[in-house]
Parts: C-alpha cells; sequence; structure tokens
C-alpha cells in the first residue's frame, strides 16, 4: 500500500541517495527548491562501519562546496589534510626503502598555497563520516527520503517526468537525476548507453592504526600487479587501497586475519613502523563505464551513473560532487530565470560543462592503469622519465596539484565557497 504521505510531486526527483545524490539534493534545497531523494538503503544502514569501508581523498575545492553547504562542524574533526603526496615506483613491495630509483614524485601543499589560500593538497574522510554529516544535514532541511525505496522505471513525458517505485508508489517532477550508481535505473530508461571495461583488479580496502606520525603524508607505491596507497587519516590511522587481480583480492579478503597482516607487512613495510589492522577488510571491483550523454529529455546522470573510473587517482568521488555542483548551479540559475528547469536547453548547459573535464580525466586514468600496472622494461622506463621531468618542472608539478585539488577550469560557485 502507497504510504499516503509520500510527496506525489517535487522539482527535482533524485534517484540515489549516496554521496554526489545527497550533496546535490543539500545544494538544491538550500537555493530554496524541493528535492526529493529516493534509495535502496535507509540512511541508518548506510551509516554502519559495514556498509562501506573505503576513505576518500576529497579535492580542496569539492571540500569548499560542504563548507559552503553548512557541513564544516560535522566534517572538520575527521578531515584528515593532506600536505604532501609521495608517488614511488618499484618491481618489488616495500613501500619503506622509498623510491626505488630516480623516477618519483613528490607533491607538497606548500607549493601552492600562495593560490588555495592555505589548503592542503585535499582532505582524507572515512566515507562513513561524509554519509553522516549529509544524512543529518539532508534531514535538517526537510529533504524528503524515501528509503528504503526502488525505482522500477521512468517515464519522461514533454513537461515532466513520472517515476514509478517498485512499491507502487509514483512521483512527478520537471527533473529527474539518476545518481543511483553504475545499474542506474534512470539511465536505462532515458535509453542512454554506456562504454567501458572490466580491469580484472580489485581494491583491497582495510583500515590500519600507526605506530609512527604519518604527518598528512599520503603515499602512492607502483606495483606490477598495480597500485598500493596508503591514505593519512585522524587518529593515526591510515586507510589502505590494495590493487590486486580479482582472485587474488578475493583471497585476501577471506584470509585470516594472521595472513592478512603477513601479506600487508610484506608490501607496507616498517617505515611508519608496527601496523595493526582495524575493523573488516572490504573488495571493490574495478572497471571504467562512461555514459554516452549525461542528459537526456527530463533526465540528467549524476556520480557513478554518468561515470565510474579507477581508484588510482582518487578522482572517481570528486568528479560526482564537481557534477553535483554544475547540475546545482545549472537548476537553480534556470529556475531563478524562469526556465523550465528539465529542457533540454537547459540540461545540455550541464552536460556542456562537465563532458570535456569527465571524458578526458576518465581516458588518462585508464592509460594511467594501463601505464602504471604492469612491469613492462618499457612502459617503465617511459614512466620512470616522465615521472622525473614532472619532479623538476615547478609549474607542471603546480599544475597538476591544482588539477587534483579540482581548482582548473571553469568551476561552480559552490567550488569556489560560494552559496548559489
Amino acid at each position: 500500500m502507497p504510504d499516503p504521505d509520500t510527496p506525489t510531486t517535487a522539482d527535482v526527483v533524485i534517484a540515489g541517495a549516496g554521496i554526489a545524490g545527497a550533496t546535490l539534493a543539500l545544494s538544491l534545497a538550500r537555493a530554496g527548491l524541493r528535492p526529493v531523494l529516493i534509495d535502496p538503503v535507509a540512511f541508518d544502514a548506510q551509516l554502519a562501519p559495514t556498509f562501506d569501508g573505503r576513505a576518500s581523498a576529497i579535492a580542496y575545492a569539492a571540500y569548499r562546496q560542504w563548507r559552503a553547504l553548512g557541513l564544516a562542524e560535522s566534517l572538520d574533526p575527521h578531515a584528515q589534510r593532506i600536505e604532501q603526496i609521495l608517488v614511488t615506483d618499484g618491481t618489488a613491495p616495500g613501500a619503506a626503502a622509498g623510491p626505488q630509483t630516480p623516477f618519483f614524485l613528490r607533491f607538497e601543499s606548500d607549493e601552492i598555497a600562495d593560490r588555495s589560500d592555505g589548503e592542503p593538497l585535499g582532505y582524507l574522510l572515512e566515507n562513513r563520516h561524509i554519509r553522516a554529516a549529509l544524512a543529518q544535514a539532508v534531514v535538517d532541511a526537510g529533504v524528503p527520503v524515501l528509503a528504503p525505496a526502488r525505482v522500477a522505471g521512468a517515464v519522461f513525458g514533454g513537461r515532466t517526468a513520472q517515476v514509478a517505485l517498485t512499491d507502487g508508489r509514483t512521483l512527478e517532477a520537471p527533473l529527474v537525476v539518476g545518481a543511483e550508481g553504475r545499474g542506474s535505473v534512470i539511465r536505462e530508461a532515458a535509453g542512454i548507453g554506456v562504454v567501458g571495461w572490466p580491469y580484472a583488479q580489485a581494491g583491497v580496502v582495510a583500515t590500519v592504526r600507526l605506530d609512527v606520525d604519518h604527518e598528512g603524508v599520503a603515499h602512492e607505491y607502483f606495483l606490477p600487479g598495480g597500485p598500493f596507497a596508503i591514505l593519512p587519516l585522524t587518529g593515526g590511522r591510515a586507510s589502505l587501497v590494495w590493487t590486486e587481480p580479482t582472485a587474488q583480492a578475493e583471497a585476501l579478503k577471506t584470509a585470516r586475519a594472521e595472513v592478512f597482516q603477513a601479506h600487508l607487512e610484506r608490501r607496507f613495510g616498517d617505515f611508519l613502523g608496527g601496523i595493526a589492522v582495524e575493523g573488516a577488510v572490504f573488495t571493490y571491483p574495478l572497471s571504467l563505464q562512461l555514459a554516452e550523454r549525461f542528459t537526456a529529455p527530463r533526465a540528467a546522470l549524476l556520480g557513478d551513473a554518468a561515470h565510474g573510473v579507477h581508484p588510482i587517482a582518487g578522482q572517481g568521488l570528486n568528479l560526482g560532487l564537481k557534477g553535483a555542483a554544475a547540475l546545482a548551479e545549472v537548476v537553480v540559475d534556470a529556475l531563478r530565470l524562469g526556465e523550465d528547469i528539465g529542457s533540454e536547453v537547459v540540461l545540455e548547459r550541464y552536460a556542456a560543462w562537465r563532458r570535456f573535464d569527465t571524458v578526458s580525466l576518465s581516458v588518462g586514468m585508464d592509460a594511467f592503469v594501463r601505464l602504471f600496472s604492469n612491469d613492462n622494461p618499457i612502459l617503465r622506463a617511459a614512466r620512470g622519465v616522465g615521472m622525473s621531468v614532472v619532479n623538476r618542472i615547478g609549474p607542471a608539478r603546480r599544475f597538476f596539484m591544482h588539477e587534483a585539488g579540482g581548482a582548473v577550469g571553469d568551476l561552480p560557485r559552490l567550488l569556489k565557497g560560494e552559496a548559489l
């Protein structure tokens, strides 16, 4: 039986209450619109430690967006500043050895402090803390959240779209946003195809406690099987993202604690002292998936529904947050001008704004994965020379740091820290 309290109309229906979808909903609500969120998983379940074990490197521009939305008080205690990124390359495990060849990259926040207002290279936050802050803010903003609820399909008409839920409820709005991940029902209903391929790799994710202070340094250590990242967290901890072929990753996830610890210590080394695993070990399959279009009549795609990339440079979530900021600005500005927010001419502004950046970064990350996840001596030499050259050219280093910080290009107002 449909819930009589369910809103039947809204300004924007957002399928997917994950980090990108919830950020968009909060942005629209702060600007006076009436969004509705739909998600198969209730907020309480999304906050459980076993739901999402990942931590995310948040670009400093994306973090400004959350500050502009009033989330600083709840996020700041959990945000670890990334003051330095050290990228090293080697054929054997053991990050303690430091650069095993002359070919390495070092990025330091002090180099761009004059242009970033003293921001770090980024912030590391556990996803569960981000989800908790967004969930509370969304509820406080009065955004209706239909969860657990699942989208069955959608019909896109000339003036409105209708979204049908599996429990019989129906919602109507001039705009529907698909933000429900790679298997987006909204994307399929809108007739938007995807291109992509699996990497035959999985990311093994675990949180560890360190004996030695990490000093805000993020390490990206490349091995032939894939990257091994040590990402600093608050409280003397680090998040590990350990890429392995799929079968080996699953074996690591199910291994006995002492076996996992032994494999981990071989790759980790001892440069941060002893390490102790805290909590569960997670695995996530890795692939590239890119929507052929980001919009259709009455529909827009956001986050993994639009683009799913390898986490090798930590840019997947940041792409979704950039998209949320751009889509919110386009919709809010169109509404204030009296335009139809779901019209093709309005949505094309969003697509045009995000298309080049998203496609170029996705293609670049794919090339990066193929360049670094192998032990071909010719490719090793080429990537080593490239890293060495970039490391010696200050302007090149600073460009990459600003790019990673999300501060390059035509930025939406929220990414500048400005309210809509």
